[in-house]
């Protein structure tokens, strides 16, 4: 099954979304910001994504620079952030048979 982890507000995530529509496959949309994704979701992702933790941090959003910028953070720590915090999560992220693509 195909996952797209989805913000519709977002340009790249709808562009990614209509490209699986294109596709003629099924996949699930997941609107991680209504759906919020608890720590464990957001480690298995960055799991499966093969990538450090802050490689999927939006450093650009006003959220990490207000709170996060600058400090030293763990793992955990930045994991944390994001499942508090779900518009850090850089997007979108796209799963298919638990590998990311």
């Amino acid at each position: 099954m195909i996952k797209i982890y989805h913000n519709p507000r977002c340009r790249k995530s709808r562009e990614g979304l209509q490209i699986l529509q294109e596709s003629g496959k099924n996949f699930e949309i997941i609107d991680y910001l209504k759906e919020e994704l608890s720590f464990d979701e957001v480690k298995s992702i960055i799991g499966l994504l093969g990538i450090s933790p802050i490689d999927l941090i939006r450093k650009s959003e006003a959220v990490w620079k207000e709170h996060y910028k600058g400090k030293d953070l763990s793992d955990k720590d930045v994991i944390s952030a994001m499942s508090k915090f779900p518009k850090l999560i850089e997007r979108p992220i796209v799963i298919h048979n638990e590998k990311q693509s």
